[in-house]
C-alpha cells in the first residue's frame, strides 16, 4: 500500500499507474494452499473485534459479560460469512440460488456487506434475548469495531486487483489500469471505500466510545456506524464500476445496487441517532449485567 502512495506522489499526472507495476500478490503462498489475502481481512477483523471488546467489557457498565462475549463472537462470525455469501446471492448473483455447490464455494469469492451486516444482527438478537441484554448496547459495543474488518477487507479488495472503480483520466494522479479492467485508466475505489467506510469512522466510532458517554445512550453509536457507512458507500458507488450484471440496472434506475441498499441504513441511522438522544442517558440502575452462573 505504501508503495501505491509513493508512486501516485510521484506520478505527474499524464501516464496512468499499473497495477501490475506493483508486484503485489493475492495471498501467502504456504505450498500446499494459498492464504487469501481477504480470508486474513475476516480473520485479523474478527480478532480485532474480539480483543476489543474483551477490553471494554473491564470497564464500568458494560452491557454484558465475557461469556456472552463469547457467544456473541461465535454466532456473529457464523451470520457474517453465511448471510455475506446468501446476501452476494440475493442482491448480486440471483443464479447462485440455483446451484446450491456454487453457492457454498465461499473461496470463489463473492460476499455482501449488507447480507453480512444481517447476518451479524441477528446472531447479536439471538445473544441478546437468550442472555436477557439489552440489544442496542450490544450493538453499541460490536459496531464500534466493524469499520476495521471493513479497512482490512478493502485494502485486500485493491491487493486482489478486484472490484476496482469507473474509468477515469490520466490527469487524476492515482489513476491505475488494473489487468481485468480493460486498458483504461480507473478509480482505486477500493482504497476509497477503505479510507472512509474504514478507516474514518473507525476513528469516528472510537472517539464516541472512549472519549465521550455514547456507549451509554443504548444505539447511538449504532446509528452512527449505519448512517456514516450508509453515506459513505453511497458517495463511493460514483466512483465504483457496477457489477456487470447489473449495470443496465444502475442505468434504468439512476443508482446502483450498492446505492439503493444504503439508502435504508442511511434512515435507519438517523432514526437510532435521533432515538438515542431523545432518550436519558442509562443509569446506573440500568447498566447491571446478568450474573454469572454459581458452580455447582
Amino acid at each position: 500500500m505504501l508503495s501505491f502512495l509513493a508512486a501516485a506522489a510521484a506520478n505527474g499526472g499524464h501516464v496512468p499507474l499499473y497495477w501490475l507495476d506493483l508486484h503485489l500478490t493475492r495471498g501467502i503462498d504456504f505450498g500446499v494452499f494459498t492464504l487469501r489475502w481477504y480470508s486474513l481481512a475476516y480473520l485479523t477483523g474478527i480478532v480485532f473485534a474480539y480483543w476489543h471488546v474483551s477490553r471494554a467489557l473491564r470497564f464500568a457498565g458494560a452491557p454484558m459479560a465475557q461469556r456472552h462475549a463469547d457467544d456473541l463472537f461465535f454466532y456473529c462470525t457464523i451470520g457474517v460469512i453465511v448471510g455475506g455469501r446468501l446476501g452476494y446471492a440475493t442482491f448480486y448473483q440471483p443464479h447462485l440460488w440455483g446451484d446450491p455447490g456454487a453457492l457454498a464455494r465461499l473461496w470463489e469469492g463473492g460476499m455482501s456487506f449488507h447480507g453480512g451486516l444481517i447476518g451479524c444482527t441477528l446472531a447479536m438478537a439471538w445473544v441478546s434475548w437468550r442472555g436477557g441484554l439489552n440489544f442496542f448496547r450490544v450493538c453499541d459495543y460490536v459496531a464500534v469495531v466493524v469499520p476495521m474488518g471493513l479497512l482490512l477487507g478493502r485494502c485486500a479488495n485493491f491487493v486482489n486487483g478486484e472490484l476496482w472503480g469507473r474509468v477515469t483520466t490520466a490527469d487524476v494522479p492515482w489513476a491505475m489500469v488494473f489487468p481485468d479492467g480493460g486498458p483504461l485508466p480507473r478509480h482505486p475505489s477500493q482504497l476509497y471505500e477503505a479510507v472512509l467506510e474504514g478507516l474514518l469512522l473507525l476513528v469516528i466510532l472510537l472517539v464516541l466510545f472512549w472519549k465521550t458517554g455514547a456507549r451509554f445512550r443504548p444505539g447511538l453509536i449504532t446509528g452512527v456506524f449505519v448512517g456514516g457507512y450508509g453515506l459513505a458507500r453511497f458517495f463511493v458507488e460514483y466512483y465504483r464500476e457496477p457489477d456487470a450484471q447489473l449495470q443496465e440496472f444502475a442505468a434504468r434506475t439512476g443508482l446502483s445496487m450498492g446505492q439503493w441498499l444504503t439508502v435504508p441504513m442511511i434512515l435507519i441511522g438517523l432514526v437510532l441517532v435521533g432515538r438515542a438522544l431523545m432518550q436519558s442517558p442509562v443509569g446506573a440502575t440500568q447498566l447491571k449485567v446478568p450474573a454469572e452462573p454459581v458452580p455447582e
